[in-house]
């Protein structure tokens, strides 16, 4: 989860410039780049959730 939250707030960072520079507006900018870091992270772990849960390549473990 800490890997989650660095790697938005290092993308948060980015996309704040880069609304800046795109908008002229540090508001505007900034507000896109809460609403992409938002989306963004919520994606990511719900991804990671759904890939945790699936088994595919995994081998099982013998009990004993």
């Amino acid at each position: 989860m800490l890997k989650a939250v660095l790697w938005n707030l290092l993308g948060l960072m980015t996309m704040s410039l880069v609304g800046l520079a795109m908008t002229g507006s540090a508001a505007l900018g900034g507000a896109m780049a809460v609403a992409n870091t938002a989306v963004g992270f919520l994606a990511y772990v719900l991804y990671e959730r759904a890939w945790a849960g699936i088994a595919w390549g995994r081998r099982e473990r013998a009990h004993g």
